[in-house]
């Protein structure tokens, strides 16, 4: 049975741009597209209408809305559409323990910043057991752009996440596209910038470029196997982890960052290098769980 791409809707532009996008990515993957609205009276998601004859009304119209929408665009895709009555948080945790992945839109916080994270998006964040990927209402998230590559951030490279990479490929596989994987080697000096490019005479030891590369091959080598078709390109950085795999966004239609799920803080946690492309980058951004 397959699992379905599930976009929560609200009602916003956002998150209409996100449904398309999951559209999109759903026909890509061969996927069926799960459309989810959740308005419970009183929670603070929306406001509080005066009946539930209203609050049906409006779930009815978001969700009629969309289903023509998207049906007009992808009148062969298998898709669904529920209105749920509970909490958004609760629909879609429930949700994702089923889902391949689920989209929700955000809105950006300014022309140069990234997303704004709701209660909603946070705790979703923090707690599915699938990926998750923000969409901004940008024409970068509306559509896609020839050569657009998929970047994924890997941080330590001998404890590679498995779910990160198989979920980097598969994206860049579906796509046609190069996958840029990006690494950050944090160094005494990395607060200065340097890259392995730049770096001053003698700041680097002789080895360590061929010492990094190799550790980076060797990390991705069994997805290359799963995955042949796909073009890997590397980056390797000094710089900070979220300056530099931002930097890397360049010419990218996808972000994919982990987060680790047995954190031991509690609530709504997502790791720094999460946090910070999320709240900066221009280009959806997949939070994918792994151990």
């Amino acid at each position: 049975m397959l699992r379905p791409i599930v976009v929560g809707l609200d009602g916003s532009p956002e998150s209409f741009t996100a449904a398309n996008w999951a559209a999109r990515e759903a026909r890509r993957r061969g996927l069926p597209l799960g459309l989810v609205h959740a308005w419970l009276r009183g929670t603070g998601d929306l406001p509080t209408p005066d009946s539930e004859d209203t609050v049906r009304h409006w779930a009815q119209r978001i969700l009629r809305d969309a289903e023509r929408e998207l049906n007009g665009r992808h009148p062969d895709l298998p898709l669904t559409a529920e209105h749920v009555s509970t909490t958004a948080v609760t629909a879609l945790l429930e949700r994702a323990e089923g889902a391949e992945m689920l989209v929700l839109g955000s809105r950006g916080l300014s022309g140069l910043t990234g997303f704004l994270l709701g209660s909603v998006g946070q705790q979703v964040l923090a707690r599915a057991t699938c990926p998750v990927v923000m969409v901004r209402a940008n024409e970068r998230s509306a559509a896609e752009r020839p050569g657009d590559e998929v970047v994924v951030a890997l941080q330590n490279l001998k404890e590679a996440p498995g779910p990160l990479l198989d979920f980097a490929f598969a994206a860049a596989s579906a796509r046609g596209a190069t996958l840029r994987a990006v690494h950050v080697r944090k160094l005494p000096s990395s607060d200065y910038g340097y890259s392995l490019a730049t770096a001053p005479v003698g700041y680097l030891d002789g080895d360590l470029e061929s010492q990094v590369n190799r550790e980076l091959e060797t990390a991705l080598e069994p997805w290359r196997d799963k995955y042949p078709r796909v073009t890997v390109e590397r980056t390797i950085d000094l710089a900070f982890v979220a300056g530099a795999v931002l930097r890397a966004t360049a010419e990218a239609g996808l972000l994919v960052v982990g987060r680790r799920t047995h954190r031991s803080v509690p609530g709504t946690h997502i790791g720094p290098v999460a946090h910070a492309v999320l709240h900066h980058s221009t280009v959806p951004v997949a939070v994918v769980p792994h151990d």
